[in-house]
């Protein structure tokens, strides 16, 4: 398929990825969504991390509201479960994903970085859920994972507000995990991925399938599942990691 919206690149098993249509703020739009969704569908075996950021004064200003307008109530639920169920797609990868926001994420923008795993943001960028202000609420299961990040009372206050936040005030929050200069967002998110890509890939991959069932079991669960898979670690790269620990040498993931 060939891609109009969306460009991706390979670098040391990493694949970058940038929405880029800066004329429209990198919206949201049913072709996003198809390029998106082919491209999260075809990433192969070899990539180890996944980076998404935008171009121009945008990582994604939100769906495209002139695509929007006009739909009946039956579309709209289409086009909210569309939105969901390429969100799932990225959130359901085994592989770590970064969101490397640049700048404006509101909206279908905020909810596409909160499939994340983790978000580094400019100290430029704004993030938002306004959907209130245009008579609707947020449909890509920003309603989910926004009270999982932040907290039911920050995620109501965003909701149902509609104001947008600073990049330091989403820090505050825990929406997002670091907040640099402009200039320096491509260095630290390429440090923060080299750091994560340096690791048993296997232990990274078994770390975000047992971290990802905190919000849907219980403590006990979650502890159990824990265990299984720490124990699973041990026919994998464990002793590689903790042999070239003992020798002090960099360990070597197979």
């Amino acid at each position: 398929m060939k891609h109009t919206i969306i460009q991706s690149s390979v670098k040391d098993n990493v694949m970058w990825v940038t929405f880029n249509r800066p004329e429209a703020l990198n919206a949201l739009n049913s072709l996003f969504f198809d390029e998106l969704e082919g491209l999260i569908d075809n990433i192969g075996p070899e990539i180890m991390c996944l980076v998404f950021t935008g171009t121009g004064k945008a990582f994604v200003a939100g769906a495209d509201i002139a695509e929007m307008d006009g739909m009946s109530e039956a579309e709209a639920k289409k086009f909210s479960k569309r939105g969901q169920d390429v969100f799932k797609k990225i959130s359901d990868l085994d592989i770590p994903v970064i969101a490397s926001i640049n700048g404006y994420a509101l909206g279908g923008g905020m909810e596409l970085a909160m499939s994340c795993d983790i978000r580094i943001a400019s100290n430029l960028a704004k993030m938002g859920q306004p959907e209130v202000s245009l008579g609707i609420i947020p449909g890509y299961a920003g309603t989910q994972r926004l009270p999982r990040l932040v907290g039911y009372g920050n995620a109501f206050y965003l909701i149902t507000s509609g104001i947008n936040i600073t990049a330091e005030q989403a820090f505050n929050m825990g929406l997002v995990q670091k907040v640099v200069e402009p200039e320096n967002l491509q260095q630290e998110t390429e440090a923060i991925v080299n750091a994560i890509v340096s690791k048993s890939p296997h232990a990274v991959k078994a770390a975000k399938k047992v971290l990802k069932k905190t919000a849907e079991t219980s403590f006990e669960e979650g502890s159990n599942k824990e265990a299984k898979v720490f124990g699973d670690c041990f026919n994998n790269h464990a002793h590689e990691g903790m042999k070239a620990f003992l020798e002090k040498r960099k360990p070597i993931w197979k």
